[in-house]
């Protein structure tokens, strides 16, 4: 690791993806400490047992290493993020919480490292994928970035499982998305926009929901006259969920509501991740299509099968940090997911992992 800007790294959160990138980043060959409120003694590498909220220990374990990635909920990010500004490190994190962003954007003004919020699949790989596509156009007329994390066996009538955070769906779900319509910058409402969307044969739809954009709509404001994020379920899904969220009113009850679904649709095992990125605009004087579509499954990695949604939100990040350690990418400052070069993605150890299973691409014009 010898002339990297990034040698050591401590992961915060040794959950479903905090674990697994904590591994891959140690495979990779970086020196690699874990912090959670438990203990691992399966893993390769230190753990140290500890409360974020035990902002002396942060700063203690925070301080032994170049850089910190945390894999927690969305509404503890914000204290990690803090204890690495303090200690002049590199940060990177997972969150669709828009208030985070906002104010790790602010602490990167000042910081002594890169600061990179919004590092997992949607926000992040998405927006990579997506900001790639745009560069083989003279002229944007529309971004269209759709994400779904699903069971490949459903069943019931919602057609779901929660493998990702249940905060982090509700949220979601409910508050306001960001777009660019018209040319404009504006704020939609969530569980809108219903549409059907085939990947690989299987009828699925799509509809809108909030964080999925990163700061995308910031980028190309100006550029494009429609972008937009939608989440991708199977059919039925969004009509019930709008049925319980608001007939039900567990709108204004929101833990709540993901206590009732966590318990109604635990996590499976045998999930799939369908990444759907689509742009349209104008080349060599035609209008043209061109999209990015990808099925993802669960990969053995390490002697262990990991879910796509924990596999691909962790590659993710690793990569991410790969390529700042690498000096492919900045090393202070606020660092966007649609800066960052799909090609080299690819080409970081956790990036190539994108590059394995069932694929669909396709180019119309």
């Amino acid at each position: 690791m010898s002339g990297k800007i990034i040698e050591s790294v401590l992961v915060v959160g040794l959950g479903k993806v905090g674990k697994l990138a904590a591994i891959l980043l140690h495979e990779a060959g970086y020196r690699v400490s874990g912090l959670d409120s438990k203990t691992h003694g399966d893993v390769p590498f230190g753990v140290r047992k500890s409360d974020v909220s035990d902002a002396k220990a942060l700063a203690r374990a925070v301080n032994g290493h170049d850089a910190v990635v945390t894999c927690l909920p969305y509404h503890l990010n914000l204290g990690v993020a803090r204890a690495a500004h303090s200690a002049g490190r590199h940060y990177f994190d997972l969150t669709e919480d828009v208030a985070t962003t906002q104010a790790v954007r602010e602490l990167s003004a000042s910081a002594k490292g890169v600061m990179a919020p919004q590092c997992g699949l949607a926000p992040g790989f998405i927006s990579v994928a997506g900001a790639d596509l745009t560069k083989k156009f003279e002229r944007l007329r529309s971004i269209e970035l759709r994400v779904g994390a699903l069971p490949q066996h459903p069943r019931g009538l919602l057609g779901y499982a929660f493998n990702w955070s249940p905060e982090g769906v509700v949220n979601e779900y409910l508050n306001d998305c960001d777009v660019i319509k018209d040319g404009k910058r504006a704020k939609i409402t969530a569980m809108e926009g219903l549409e059907t969307i085939v990947i690989d044969g299987v009828q699925l739809e799509a509809f809108t929901t909030s964080g999925g954009l990163g700061t995308m709509c910031e980028t190309f404001e100006g550029k494009v006259s429609n972008l937009n994020y939608k989440t991708i379920r199977y059919p039925g899904h969004c009509q019930l969920m709008s049925f319980f969220f608001n007939e039900l009113h567990m709108r204004d009850e929101r833990k709540r509501a993901g206590e009732i679904l966590v318990n109604a649709k635990p996590p499976v095992k045998d999930d799939v991740v369908y990444v759907h990125a689509a742009v349209e605009g104008r080349r060599k004087g035609k209008q043209a299509r061109e999209e990015f579509v990808r099925s993802y499954y669960p990969l053995g990695i390490a002697g262990e099968s990991w879910k796509a949604i924990s596999w691909t939100t962790a590659a993710s990040v690793c990569a991410v940090l790969e390529l700042v350690a690498g000096g492919d990418l900045p090393s202070r400052g606020f660092l966007k997911q649609e800066d960052i070069p799909l090609e080299k993605f690819f080409r970081t150890p956790t990036g190539s992992l994108y590059l394995k299973g069932p694929s669909s691409v396709s180019v119309r014009e």
